[in-house]
């Protein structure tokens, strides 16, 4: 799955998804798709990602009670 850096537009191969729907995990492992060359893989804050259409993640991969409210 992609997503996308809010900060520089890139894209980001996801790693792991069940690191990514877990809501206790604040990060995710991935890595960019920019240039040429494979990337290395980096830790990814989930804040800090979007979809490519730009909508926001779902609350339920972000916050741990996010039912509670």
């Amino acid at each position: 799955m992609y997503l996308k850096d809010k900060a520089s537009g890139d894209l980001v191969e996801i790693m792991d998804m069940v690191q990514l729907v877990d809501p206790s995990s604040a990060q995710v492992t991935g890595r960019f798709h920019a240039g040429e060359e494979l990337q290395e893989s980096a830790a990814f804050a989930k804040g800090g990602l979007c979809f490519p259409s730009d909508e926001a993640l779902p609350r339920c991969w972000l916050e741990p009670h996010y039912r509670d409210r």
